[in-house]
């Protein structure tokens, strides 16, 4: 891929990791990139042979030659049923009010078998955990967020793995891919809590889950939740396909 040098706003590693899954998609050829920001992630697939559609609620966009359009990520995307055979999203579904309508516009405007790559904050991470049982807040939201000048860059809507898995699943999506920008090592001194985290997650679900299909399914979620992309990553990014 030609690249188009912007400087990313996202977290090391994550648009790399994020055009990787795109690149596993052979009939990838049209993409929306929302929010796009100044267009970093947009310019990494300049001259890959895929057209890019990219949107943000402001114009911050650098690159001359796009296709650029205002577009709010709670409201209706400006464009037609079946669009695209790739959304992605970098570190923008954390920033607004209505995520389940953000996953239905995605899926509208993706043709069926079409691929939706999300990142977010992992908030489901045990070092993300280790701050919120300490002081609250997760870690990228380390403190409490100014409410006399809100803004798009607040991370109003922090979602953990198992929310963002229930989103998707529930609105035409199936997840395929989990993956993270990176783990950092210090995420490792956590590792000692992983088996009583283990044993103690699956004695709830047994316990408190009694319907047998949703059972199993739950053994899936726990599967998910113990990668270790879940349980290390700094960034979470999943490769949903829809239906």
């Amino acid at each position: 891929m030609k690249e188009l040098k912007i400087e990313a706003n996202a977290a090391k590693n994550t648009h790399k990791v994020v055009a990787d899954l795109l690149c596993e998609e052979k009939n990838c050829r049209t993409v929306l990139d929302i929010p796009c920001g100044s267009g970093a992630f947009s310019g990494m697939l300049s001259g890959s042979g895929i057209t890019v559609y990219s949107a943000d609620c402001e114009n911050l966009f650098e690159i001359k030659e796009g296709h650029f359009d205002i577009a709010d990520m709670n409201k209706t995307f400006p464009y037609r049923a079946g669009q695209f055979d790739a959304v992605v999203s970098i570190d923008g579904i954390e920033h607004i009010e209505n995520p389940f309508n953000f996953i239905r516009e995605c899926a509208r405007v993706l043709r069926p078998g079409g691929v939706c790559v999300i990142s977010t904050p992992n908030i489901s991470s045990f070092r993300s955990r280790a701050r919120w049982l300490c002081t609250g807040f997760h870690n990228k939201n380390k403190t409490p967020l100014d409410e006399t000048a809100p803004n798009p860059l607040h991370h109003i809507n922090m979602i953990s793995f198992p929310e963002l898995r229930y989103i998707l699943h529930s609105n035409g999506f199936r997840i395929s891919k989990i993956a993270a920008n990176r783990i950092k090592a210090v995420s490792w001194l956590y590792c000692l809590l992983i088996p009583f985290s283990y044993l103690i997650t699956l004695a709830v679900f047994y316990r408190e889950e009694k319907q047998a299909a949703q059972r199993k399914c739950n053994r899936r979620i726990l599967k998910q939740l113990f990668s270790l992309p879940v349980l290390f990553g700094e960034t979470t990014i999943i490769k949903a396909v829809r239906k």
